[in-house]
């Protein structure tokens, strides 16, 4: 697909990060975007962000509520699409929306786990079966799936687990890899990529606690309080069993910032890379220096990449101060 004017794009989780600057760009470049978030105030952020420039005159951005890991939401967001973009087809699907949290089988709730594995992956497993009649229906189409680094090396550092939301990943980057030959075969006009992002600037810290909390709140309740303190602990963190609740609050607060405001790269870049590689019709889409260099690390020495000393080193090159 060389360009997007004209065309019709399905965004997941356009609320904030990755998702609101595909959106933008997207639009940009003449491109109807309908999205869909469980935050309506974040999409209508979004929405105003598009419209910032007048819109060309027959050009849609429409919003949608849903939850990506309830089927009938997406349903009803399809439904509510091919009404109000007035289209029984679309060109573009980006598959973006995700959390993180839910880390360990053992600190964390099944719930807690299944909620973000259900989103990370089952979001994208139901949004390519719930759009892919209308993405067939279209002249040529792409699918974008979005996993991250954590889809083929499933670590953000020694002293925090990653399983949920790395088990995810790998389920999206292998799902993505399959589904170029089951579209070869069956829609040859349909093509897919995944996308694997490194250390984007995003609010996926602070959104995942609030999707996993369900209260809305930017603070940890007493039980996160106390889990983030054992975290801590078991991670080696000097006199961490000693500090007050309020110290706690300030250490989540601090690492939401740094997450954004400390990345590499940020979400506008991230975006732009992501559709370059769609017009250029890369199946695999690695996004950020950071990425590209642990996929060479982890191609170079797999043995290797559990260890401690490949994580240390790592880090040191790329400056992420992560786990």
């Amino acid at each position: 697909m060389k360009d997007f004017a004209g065309k019709i794009a399905v965004i997941t989780g356009g609320g904030t990060g990755m998702g609101r600057e595909l959106a933008r760009q997207l639009v940009a470049e003449g491109c109807n975007v309908a999205m869909c978030d469980v935050s309506e105030a974040a999409m209508a952020e979004t929405k105003r962000l598009c419209e910032v420039e007048k819109l060309p005159q027959g050009l849609r951005v429409t919003t949608h509520v849903a939850d990506v890991a309830i089927e009938d939401h997406l349903k009803r967001f399809r439904d509510e699409l091919a009404e109000q973009q007035k289209t029984d087809r679309i060109h573009l699907l980006f598959n973006n929306a995700g959390i993180g949290g839910g880390g360990s089988l053992f600190t964390n709730t099944r719930e807690q786990w299944e909620r973000t594995f259900n989103i990370c992956w089952g979001g994208v497993y139901l949004g390519v079966r719930t759009f892919l009649p209308m993405l067939v229906a279209a002249d040529e189409a792409h699918i974008v799936n979005t996993a991250s680094v954590n889809g083929f090396w499933a670590s953000i550092g020694m002293g925090q687990a990653h399983t949920a939301y790395s088990s995810a990943k790998f389920a999206v980057k292998g799902f993505t890899e399959a589904l170029i030959n089951d579209l070869r075969l069956h829609a040859p006009h349909v093509k897919c990529s995944v996308v694997m992002p490194g250390h984007i600037g995003t609010s996926i810290v602070s959104n995942s606690r609030k999707v996993q909390s369900a209260d809305g709140s930017e603070r940890l309740n007493p039980d996160e309080v106390a889990l983030t303190r054992k975290r801590m602990v078991a991670a080696g963190v000097p006199d961490a069993d000693k500090m007050s609740d309020e110290d706690i609050q300030a250490v989540f607060a601090e690492r939401a910032r740094s997450f954004l405001e400390d990345a590499p790269t940020t979400a506008a870049q991230a975006a732009k890379i992501i559709l370059d590689g769609v017009k250029a019709e890369r199946w695999r889409i690695l996004v950020g220096d950071d990425a590209k260099r642990l996929d060479e690390r982890v191609r170079a020495t797999p043995e290797q990449a559990y260890d401690r000393a490949f994580y240390e080193s790592f880090t040191q090159e790329v400056g992420w101060r992560l786990g």
